[in-house]
């Protein structure tokens, strides 16, 4: 777009390390200002929305701010201690019970607000991919807090029952076969969500792709330890997935009062931690590395830093099927 006398009114973000100064720069705020549209190169707005840039009607992009940032940051507040928590670090334990206030707040709400916002904006994949894991974080939360009564509805022994009372969560339901299998696959489920995100990803930049595949992984390893589990709670002579397990745990039913009902966890050693539970924070915490060095990326770009963080932007090597079709046609022309 340019003006009666030729000077543009276009802001051109290809060359966003360039810098203006004094009446220079209130100059150049004053045309942007009054420009139509805003021009991004393609390789930055895959940087700050982590997806191919695509044509949307109206000026929403230049009216709202950038909800990408908020929506990673919950992610990466509620993933991060989790890792550490499943890897064990500092007697850390607990399937992040610790952290369920996290998994609402940070993990739910700032990521769910991110995705209405990328839905604003026309951003479809960013839109799913926060939209999808800020349910999953208030899942998690909620399977954590006994008052939702998920694990206690498999306590259906009547000596269980009598001992917990009306109360909902009665723990016992924890170690249970039909409780530990259950809840494998939604893990199972949840990796196959991120093994879709992993293909879409091929399209926006190394660090993504590195976070999905990091993710498939994860889940696959929470999911075999708790298939594990259920196998240990079948049948206790099932030692080889005693090894792999989660957590080692029994159930005692003590007669004296005034605890009718007791669940103990056993403390395992540094040495013999469970195997595939501590395997999937380590793949947790490659995801949080990851994660956090692209949230420095976007807000670095966001406050136009004179330097940037490169991401493997990749949507110039896969090019997209629209762009492909005009390549075709623009040559049959």
């Amino acid at each position: 777009m340019t003006t009666t006398n030729g000077d543009s009114l276009e802001k051109d973000f290809s060359h966003h390390n360039e810098h203006l100064d004094g009446d220079d720069r209130d100059g150049a705020l004053r045309r942007i200002r009054t420009a139509g549209s805003i021009s991004i190169s393609p390789e930055l707005f895959e940087k700050i929305y982590l997806a191919p840039q695509n044509r949307v009607s109206g000026d929403l992009r230049k009216t709202f701010a950038n909800p990408t940032p908020l929506a990673l940051l919950g992610f990466l507040l509620s993933l991060t201690p989790l890792s550490c928590d499943l890897m064990g670090w500092r007697g850390a334990g607990g399937n992040g019970a610790a952290s369920t206030g996290s998994f609402i707040w940070f993990g739910g709400v700032l990521m769910l607000a991110g995705s209405f916002g990328e839905f604003i904006l026309g951003n479809t994949f960013p839109f799913v991919v926060f939209g999808s894991f800020g349910a999953f974080w208030l899942a998690l939360a909620s399977t954590l807090i006994p008052w939702f009564n998920t694990y206690g509805a498999y306590a259906t022994d009547p000596k269980l029952v009598s001992a917990w009372g009306s109360n909902p969560g009665n723990p016992a339901g924890l170690a249970t076969p039909s409780y530990n299998a259950s809840f494998g696959f939604f893990l199972v489920f949840m990796g196959l969500l991120c093994f879709i995100y992993l293909i879409c990803s091929l399209r926006t930049n190394i660090a993504f792709v590195v976070i999905f595949l990091s993710l498939v992984c994860a889940f696959a390893c929470l999911a075999g330890a708790y298939w594990n589990l259920a196998l240990v709670y079948e049948n206790p002579e099932n030692a080889a997935s005693l090894s792999r397990a989660m957590k080692c745990q029994k159930v005692i039913y003590p007669p004296t009062p005034p605890f009718s009902f007791i669940r103990v966890f056993t403390v395992i050693p540094e040495a013999n931690l469970p195997h595939l539970p501590k395997a999937g924070g380590a793949f947790g915490f490659v995801v949080s590395v990851t994660g956090w060095y692209l949230f420095a990326a976007i807000m670095l770009t966001s406050v136009d830093m004179p330097f940037s963080l490169p991401v493997g932007d990749l949507s110039h090597i896969i090019k997209g099927a629209s762009e492909r079709s005009r390549v075709t046609a623009s040559g049959a022309a």
